[in-house]
């Protein structure tokens, strides 16, 4: 891999915690170049089992990838991570708050990167990729791309999408696999994920939105998200 990855932290006053992330840097940042900006929830898991830094450097050399600066958030246990991504969960609110008014400024105070809408992008996979989503519905003039690998689309999910404003402002790059119709929750249940991702994205083309979507061959697992990670950043990113 060619880029450094530093670790850092935000004291966040909507979470009342510390807010640990990992910072990846092109090869030869420069504070006199401008940078894109992708935030990646469920950090360490793109991290580790998405590559994401080493494709991200790879796509970047190759120039199918805008020079972009990459935060990893991680998340400290299964619970935490419901209780920040699902829609009903009890830090959701808040969580979103601290990406569009602590942690994107943040960053731009300490790095140089595109103050608009189109230049931040988010990245998620099943409840990562929900939360995404719903911060680019609350927050259209900070986060104007989402990246979203099998989202978990409820009810909720599908009233703010109908309720969306502004919808000329976002794009979206959106998968699903064929096999998504009996996916175990961290809860312990089963659930069809397939079905509401079809609506969901029946409902994007009726709104206008500008989004790729695609049915993969496979199932809810790192396996398929990995192997779609390059078509997405070069995608979204080019």
């Amino acid at each position: 891999m060619k880029g450094n990855i530093t670790d850092n932290y935000i004291d966040s006053r909507f979470l009342q915690e510390k807010i640990n992330m990992k910072l990846y840097l092109p090869e030869n940042y420069s504070p006199l170049y401008t940078y894109q900006l992708l935030i990646a929830l469920d950090g360490d898991d793109y991290l580790q089992k998405g590559k994401l830094p080493s494709l991200a450097s790879e796509l970047i050399e190759n120039k199918e990838m805008e020079q972009t600066i990459i935060v990893m958030l991680p998340y400290h246990s299964i619970e935490d991570r419901y209780d920040k991504y699902h829609p009903n969960g009890t830090k959701n609110k808040q969580f979103i708050r601290f990406l569009a008014e602590e942690l994107v400024p943040f960053i731009e105070e300490s790095y140089k990167t595109y103050e608009l809408p189109s230049a931040r992008t988010l990245l998620g996979d099943s409840l990562a990729a929900t939360v995404s989503l719903h911060s680019a519905f609350e927050y259209p003039y900070t986060f104007g791309q989402v990246i979203a690998q099998s989202p978990y689309i409820n009810a909720t999910t599908m009233e703010k999408l109908q309720s969306i404003r502004h919808h000329e402002m976002l794009r979206l790059y959106h998968v699903i696999g064929d096999k998504e119709t009996s996916v175990e929750t961290s809860k312990g249940n089963t659930k069809d994920f397939l079905t509401p991702n079809r609506a969901f994205h029946k409902l994007c083309e009726q709104k206008g939105i500008d989004v790729f979507y695609d049915e993969f061959i496979g199932e809810h697992t790192w396996f398929y998200w990995q192997q779609d990670l390059k078509r997405a950043l070069s995608r979204m990113l080019s």
